[in-house]
């Protein structure tokens, strides 16, 4: 099986609670059709969101702002262009954990609660990032690659 390299992880964060503060870790633990060990429980196929530093960087840009990626409330920050070539597919994230993208995050009302603006800012060109259900869990890391069937 061929793959090519989407990016390489530069951070994770968890959401202990629905509006309690990001907690960031060096490593998860991702469960199979559930979620992150630590993260607030989600729907299966929204076990993990996923967020491209490029997306990032351009809507604090846009902003006139400096925040911290978890300000959108995403599991991982991937030092990738865009993930929106990973809907519909698997990732892997390090060695052993596979993520089925299902869909591209849509930023809720709760995002200009943070921010005014922020919610417009994240809609285009897949800016909110990505989420997926959990097919195969384990063990991630910040530094791990993040690859994809080519």
């Amino acid at each position: 099986m061929d793959t090519r390299q989407v990016g390489k992880i530069l951070g994770i964060a968890l959401r202990p609670g629905v509006k309690a503060p990001m907690k960031d870790v060096n490593r998860a633990v991702a469960v199979e059709n559930a979620g992150l060990q630590g993260d607030i429980a989600s729907e299966p196929d929204r076990g993990i969101t996923l967020l491209s530093l490029k997306q990032w960087q351009e809507v604090v840009r846009a902003l006139g702002t400096v925040m911290l990626w978890h300000t959108r409330r995403a599991n991982v920050l991937v030092d990738a262009d865009s993930l929106a070539p990973t809907v519909g597919k698997t990732i892997r994230l390090g060695d052993t954990v596979e993520v089925l993208v299902t869909g591209e995050a849509e930023p809720c009302a709760a995002m200009d609660q943070v921010r005014p603006g922020l919610r417009e800012v994240l809609r285009p060109d897949c800016r909110g990032g990505v989420y997926g259900r959990i097919v195969k869990g384990g063990t991630f890391a910040v530094g791990d690659a993040v690859t994809m069937q080519a």
